[in-house]
């Protein structure tokens, strides 16, 4: 496989899914399956790093695409752990205070699955903004919150998966 140690297996995962491209986005079964193998704190680390990369889109926006494509436990748990660095003053005006509006005046600690998903993913792109500006953990925390998601972690694309893989051979 090239790489040694414990990771190797992973890394080598991680730079055979980094070669999807747009204009063939598959992922063989079994690179889907190893990837489900990789320790969760690792795959934490490596998904902070692509979200903090120069070479990736910008966190909000690969926060908005995972949103997208998550199912409406995963969006209500991302917009849940974005909320806790996000005051409730600022929850009233972010995104045109569209999470103000749907909550009412008394913001609660959590949203619904069902509120999470009249969301929009540039609404969520704006709490995301938001919330890392205003608390830099917040992009561990979305890391450590998707590492329980790998699948989802394959639709950030090639380059972030690419991330991912110069992240951890750096770790070895």
């Amino acid at each position: 496989m090239g790489s040694s140690g414990p990771n190797a297996e992973y890394v080598e995962t991680v730079r055979q899914l980094g070669g999807l491209s747009r204009s063939n986005p598959t992922v063989p079964q079994q690179q889907g399956q190893d990837i489900d193998l990789v320790r969760r704190d690792e795959l934490a680390r490596g998904i902070a790093a692509a979200f903090r990369s120069d070479t990736t889109p910008p966190f909000p926006k690969m926060v908005a695409t995972l949103f997208n494509s998550s199912n409406p436990q995963q969006r209500a748990g991302v917009v849940n752990e974005l909320l806790q660095s996000v005051s409730a003053g600022a929850v009233r005006r972010i995104a045109g205070g569209v999470l103000g509006r749907m909550l009412g005046p008394d913001i609660p600690g959590s949203i619904s699955a069902e509120q999470a998903c009249r969301l929009s993913p540039s609404d969520v792109s704006a709490i995301a903004a938001h919330a890392a500006q205003n608390d830099p953990s917040t992009i561990d925390r979305l890391g450590s919150f998707y590492s329980q998601h790998p699948a989802l972690v394959k639709t950030l694309g090639s380059v972030a998966l690419g991330v991912l893989s110069r992240h951890q051979q750096s770790q070895q």
